[in-house]
């Protein structure tokens, strides 16, 4: 079992890549392994709504995007991590995420678990958080909580050391994202993924 791990800072080693350590830590002490991942320093373009990852399920722009693609295929658990910009997910982040998700739709990411993480320096971080949030709820994939909102705080990875609440929430996080894998792996064996209707509908509000 695994769950790959996401910074969306251009800081690698700052606040939320100390976030994402304390989460993997722990998911890594529960039985899960772990792999964090560096987006946030790379040159990330937004999605132009081509449509060419519909036929070969990756994008045309090769890139960040189609190295985590197969890891996410493979992975039983994804945990976004972003700073806070203007009180939402920076744009490299958002552009990444855009990107991922729209070309993931060559394998089933049902029951795939997931979670958002954020880091700020004091405000913004739930506009974040439900930004984030959205990629999972939209994609069949249950959401891990823990007993606070994901976030810590802080202007740089020594800060959020003194975060105590913040990376005991990471913690938690962890604990339970990890129990929540493994009971849908018991789940799946026993009863299988949830049963899907053949076609997918799309209604259209414009008459």
């Amino acid at each position: 079992m695994k769950v790959i791990l996401l910074n969306g800072s251009p800081h690698k080693n700052g606040c939320t890549n100390r976030a994402l350590e304390e989460a993997a830590k722990t998911l890594e002490e529960n039985g899960i392994d772990t792999e964090i991942i560096h987006i946030g320093g790379g040159d990330i373009r937004g999605c132009t709504a081509c449509g060419g990852c519909a036929k070969t399920h990756k994008c045309v722009f090769d890139d960040a995007v189609n190295e985590v693609l197969p890891k996410f295929e493979e992975a039983d658990g994804m945990i976004i991590g972003s700073p806070v910009y203007y009180a939402s997910p920076n744009g490299t982040m958002l552009s990444f995420l855009d990107r991922l998700f729209y070309a993931s739709s060559g394998f089933d990411k049902t029951m795939k678990v997931g979670a958002a993480v954020v880091s700020a320096r004091r405000g913004g971080n739930t506009a974040t958080f439900d930004a984030l949030n959205k990629y999972f709820t939209i994609s069949e994939m249950p959401i891990a909580a823990s007993r606070y909102w994901n976030q810590v705080h802080g202007s740089c990875a020594e800060d959020v050391e003194k975060d105590e609440e913040g990376l005991q929430t990471m913690r938690m996080l962890g604990r339970n994202m990890a129990f929540l894998i493994k009971s849908i792996a018991l789940g799946k064996e026993k009863y299988g993924l949830p049963e899907k209707e053949p076609q997918k509908l799309f209604t259209n509000f414009i008459r």
